[in-house]
């Protein structure tokens, strides 16, 4: 009989020799069959791999790809049969990668393509309803919360990581700046998407998302980047639906 962690064991290291007294149908040593199955493993989750990191993919080549994931699937094999966030370690993983290393900008793109991911998977949620930031005094409207919507996403890079992006996916993109873009994702319908942010959005966000209140959010995204716009920053976070519900008193 073969025990499951040994056999387990086996099945990302090709180093290691087939289980002992692993035997097929016939009662004979299976190693072979059991090398044929530790490919098809190893292949599958390098297909899922290419399926999660479609920018990584382009950015980098086909050649290039399957030798990264290999070597990630056999250090980071799944803690679970749930497939759909599989390969969260991999931004990290880039970055210590020695052939690919010096490309500084891998890291951000695979927190992109995880976070599309993340975002596609999410909580639906009701459309947000504007009305209260018209119809709420000033003061209050200061004092009021804006939660965002479960399938937003933040993403903060030194890199061109929206221009990045839109080079690979887009047609007549132009061609990548040398420029920090933060970006945010939100999925208005079925599909997300990833939106350029302008200066001091990302931080005016992500203080919403901590719960500071909408006064607190906007000094301190000013306080961050002097060039905030809250017209700009709220314009196109109500254009593409990353917010959730407003909060205040008055509305209770």
């Amino acid at each position: 009989m073969t025990d499951q962690a040994s056999f387990r064991q086996g099945l990302l290291d090709p180093a290691q020799p087939a289980p002992e007294n692993l035997l097929d149908g016939a009662a004979a040593p299976a190693g072979k069959r059991y090398d044929v199955y530790r490919n098809n493993v190893t292949h599958s989750l390098i297909e899922a791999m290419k399926a999660a990191f479609p920018l990584i993919h382009k950015l980098i080549g086909a050649q290039n790809f399957s030798t990264v994931a290999t070597e990630y699937v056999r250090t980071h094999p799944p803690r679970s049969p749930v497939m759909m966030f599989y390969g969260t370690e991999f931004p990290g993983f880039l970055p210590n990668f020695p052939p690919l290393a010096h490309i500084g900008y891998l890291a951000d793109a695979a927190r992109l393509d995880l976070a599309l991911r993340q975002s596609y998977h999410a909580a639906d949620t009701a459309a947000f309803d504007p009305a209260p930031l018209q119809t709420l005094s000033p003061d209050a409207l200061m004092d009021a919360r804006v939660s965002l919507a479960p399938a937003t996403r933040l993403i903060a890079s030194n890199w061109p990581l929206y221009d990045i992006w839109a080079f690979n996916n887009l047609t007549n993109a132009q061609k990548p700046q040398s420029l920090a873009q933060d970006v945010m994702i939100t999925r208005p319908g079925f599909d997300p998407a990833p939106h350029a942010l302008p200066p001091g959005a990302f931080q005016w966000l992500t203080a919403l998302a901590d719960g500071s209140s909408f006064g607190q959010a906007h000094d301190f995204a000013l306080n961050k980047n002097p060039n905030f716009d809250l017209a700009v920053g709220l314009s196109l976070a109500l254009s593409t639906h990353a917010f959730a519900k407003i909060d205040h008193k008055e509305l209770k």
